[in-house]
């Protein structure tokens, strides 16, 4: 059973759609469930502090969990820093959304892994250090990918 909050986010997604010329761009998958996210942010730095995300926005396909922690993922982010948006855990999303389903929490940790991935996109586009963490989730996720691709380019040839 869905939280009240988490069918609002679902019914009435939050930041929904594409940043053209994005300053990142993460995406992240799950081949057992089909989930697929995409995670956009704009940078925006103000004097000589920190740049924080300054817009933020996702496109995803799948379930109701999935589009509701993405949605609830761009609303966290939203006047972060790199630094604060990197401490957001799935839990912190499940706690926001007021729960999920045991069967849906892999939807949180691809909300998750679609904002690293755009963090480390960022940080790699503009040469700055990619913190151990960050270069070890990207090599996860990288891999899993790098899985599904194979899987599906077998899948592709059989006749």
């Amino acid at each position: 059973m869905y939280s009240k909050r988490t069918l609002q986010h679902f019914r009435s997604p939050h930041n929904y759609g594409e940043i053209k010329n994005a300053d990142g761009v993460g995406e992240a998958g799950n081949i057992v469930c089909g989930d697929v996210m995409s995670l956009y942010l704009k940078m925006k730095k103000i004097g000589n502090k920190e740049p924080i995300i300054d817009q933020v926005k996702f496109k995803t396909y799948g379930c109701a969990a999935a589009i509701a922690t993405s949605s609830a993922i761009t609303d966290l982010v939203k006047g972060k820093t790199i630094e604060e948006a990197l401490k957001i855990s799935k839990n912190d999303i499940i706690e926001f959304l007021e729960g999920l389903p045991p069967i849906k929490i892999h939807c949180s940790i691809l909300a998750i892994d679609a904002l690293d991935e755009a963090i480390y996109q960022y940080l790699t586009d503009q040469k700055k250090p990619i913190l151990t963490d960050l270069q070890v989730k990207h090599n996860r996720i990288k891999k899993g990918r790098e899985q599904i691709e194979e899987r599906y380019k077998k899948w592709m040839t059989k006749k």
